[in-house]
């Protein structure tokens, strides 16, 4: 049995601050299954905090425990496909809907709408020749843009920035996927509107394990 294991470590460096997270991932016939666990779980010795179990069918659902209720279903729409997804958090009663609609390989649309409230989020996405990607995104709540640009550089490396116009936020990310290198990323994230400009860091890595 294949299995994967992923280690996500982030680092606060105005405030000193660290937090790690591990998710463990195996398929089961048809479904796929994850566990994950913060530092949360073991800090003040074994608990539930930051546990969370999911139970996966690709390309059918989503169910998450102990984490926001996630179903995921595909249709076609004028020979088309839809993907939608159905997100409950019984904690705060929050119910969102997201769709995304797949115009051809290099073109799809998304939206995204919290039922109850104004918010939600248009997003367009443009593939170039398979190697450059550009995301335009509108933020209803905010009424601000978004924007993100990635490109895939190496074969299996991706570069990749984002901004947010709303809070200012500067993210820039360098991720590898690659069965023969390994599975990482590494991100940095600038609160340009604090005086303090320290990032943010995050790195993750993925190790495929056989059971």
């Amino acid at each position: 049995m294949k299995a994967s294991l992923k280690g996500k470590y982030e680092y606060e460096t105005d405030k000193a601050a660290t937090s790690a997270t591990s998710t463990l991932a195996f398929p089961v016939g048809d479904f796929k299954l994850r566990a994950s666990v913060t530092d949360a779980t073991f800090v003040k010795g074994p608990s539930f905090n930051g546990l969370g179990l999911s139970l996966e069918k690709p390309g059918f659902f989503i169910v998450d425990y102990n984490v926001p209720k996630k179903f995921m279903n595909s249709v076609s729409v004028l020979e088309k496909r839809l993907n939608m997804t159905y997100i409950h958090n019984k904690n705060d009663n929050r119910t969102l809907l997201d769709g995304t609609l797949v115009l051809d390989s290099s073109n799809k649309v998304s939206a995204n709408h919290m039922l109850g409230s104004r918010n939600g989020k248009l997003r367009y996405t443009y593939v170039h020749k398979g190697v450059t990607t550009f995301e335009p995104s509108y933020d209803l709540g905010k009424n601000s843009w978004d924007f993100a640009l990635s490109r895939r550089v190496y074969g299996d490396d991706v570069l990749k920035a984002s901004y947010q116009t709303s809070n200012q936020i500067l993210g820039l990310d360098w991720s590898r996927n690659s069965k023969t290198n390994g599975c990482f990323k590494i991100s940095a994230i600038f609160k340009l509107a604090e005086e303090s400009k320290m990032p943010k860091l995050m790195a993750e890595s993925t190790w495929n394990l056989e059971l």
